[in-house]
């Protein structure tokens, strides 16, 4: 779980939004607080549940990019899922329910990388001698494995092909339900990998270069050092301690008002099996029982149709903290286009460069380009940020296409350009509408 302060969270993610203070500042403060109950003693620590959060704000203004940094921030099992994917229990689809196995099966991921880490030193040298056999036959004398053992460490063995042994990785072939038993799924070679395992494991030939066997041996010789059982029940109380969970689309789920009608009682169908879920049950999965009473919940829609007050009462509770996200302002869209980390600008600067052509936008050309996403925004549908990338692929369109053949060139755009490309389009409501 991360230490960070809420204000070295909001700093983070103040290097890819723009805005949205206020939205930055509620999940800031509702990750801190889960440190914080980690530091009570466990009587309290019990007693003391997740605020959960209920984002509202217009599409592409930055709901949905807050929780995929907030996912790489976490450190913890971080879970992102659509409202709209679940279906009532009943219904054919998945239930509600499929989202804390999910959870479970993200926080078994970090934790065996966690205990890789521990182990890696004593699993690289298991790997270096399963590689030295491969090279010079478990038979061979130790002067000469030293020899070898030298020359391997030198990178001198690198090129050199060999055959190596590991074991086949379980089938990820689509899992299917087993009817009445809930959580209990199976996939459609499992029973295969079962029976695998029940001899042993199935062991698999492969040619690779010395370079390429290191890793899947290494992974291999400290899964071995792992005791699995332990990592499970880890990874399930981690789960239950610092799970998060972002639900997005939760406006898609709402049954609006005069239409309760046909399908939208599978709607609400969803929101009642989210009830329990956020406020706190147990949750059959194929590892074992996991309460979701201390799970975090940030729920976030955009709520163009229906309203917050449109969702079931009993789970407008659920969700305490309220957090509204306000449209962009043509000033915002300039920031993100020139502040933000990765912004589109640096982006097609960069991927031009790939081809030897140097590309320069000009301050008028960013001021057009913002205009332009303000004024499509509002005269054919307001799309947010999102905007801003129709735009800037319509204005490097000839670039783009040209651009191997002009490697070296240093090509400027100014807002002449931009206008030049995309200001007719702007300007004809009905061509925006399907091209922009």
């Amino acid at each position: 779980m991360t230490d960070f302060s809420p204000r070295e969270i909001v700093s983070e993610l103040d290097r890819h939004i723009i805005g949205q203070d206020k939205a930055k500042r509620a999940v800031a403060i509702a990750l801190r607080n889960r440190w914080r109950r980690l530091q009570l003693d466990e009587t309290l620590r019990e007693e003391v549940l997740p605020k959960n959060i209920l984002m509202i704000g217009p599409t592409g203004v930055g709901k949905t990019e807050i929780s995929r940094r907030l996912a790489k921030l976490a450190n913890a099992p971080f879970l992102k899922v659509e409202a709209t994917k679940f279906t009532e229990v009943g219904y054919v689809g998945r239930d509600v329910e499929q989202i804390i196995r999910d959870l479970v099966e993200v926080g078994i991921s970090i934790v065996r990388e966690t205990k890789r880490r521990e182990v890696q030193a004593k699993a690289h040298l298991a790997a270096e001698e399963r590689v030295l056999d491969a090279l010079v036959g478990a038979t061979a004398s130790p002067a000469t494995r030293d020899s070898f053992r030298k020359k391997l460490r030198a990178g001198e063995m690198d090129d050199k092909e060999i055959d190596i042994e590991v074991t086949s990785q379980p089938s990820n072939l689509p899992m299917m339900d087993i009817p009445g038993m809930p959580g209990g799924q199976i996939g459609i070679a499992n029973l295969s990998d079962m029976l695998g395992k029940m001899m042993g494991g199935r062991a698999k030939q492969r040619r690779t270069t010395v370079k390429q066997a290191y890793q899947p041996l290494i992974q291999e010789e400290a899964d071995k050092l792992v005791d699995q059982d332990t990592l499970v029940q880890e990874a399930i109380k981690v789960v239950e301690n610092n799970g998060i969970v972002f639900i997005d689309e939760i406006d898609k789920i709402c049954a609006r008002e005069g239409a309760r009608v046909g399908g939208d009682v599978s709607r609400e169908g969803v929101q009642r099996d989210l009830l329990p879920l956020i406020e706190g049950t147990t949750v059959s999965t194929k590892h074992g029982p996991v309460k979701s009473d201390h799970i975090l919940f940030i729920a976030s829609g955009a709520f163009h149709v229906a309203k917050p007050s449109d969702l079931l009462p009993e789970l407008q509770g659920r969700l305490p903290i309220r957090v509204e996200l306000n449209a962009l302002t043509r000033e915002d869209f300039r920031r993100i286009l020139t502040e933000t980390e990765a912004s589109l600008i640096k982006q097609s600067i960069a991927m031009m460069g790939t081809e030897g052509l140097n590309l320069v936008l000009t301050d008028d050309a960013i001021d057009a380009i913002a205009d332009l996403a303000v004024s499509v925004n509002a005269s054919v549908e307001n799309i947010g940020a999102r905007r801003l990338q129709t735009i800037m692929e319509r204005v490097l369109d000839e670039i783009s296409f040209t651009a191997p053949d002009r490697a070296g060139e240093t090509v400027t755009i100014d807002g002449d350009y931009v206008k030049k490309t995309v200001g007719d389009l702007a300007a004809n409501a009905d061509l925006s509408r399907f091209i922009l």
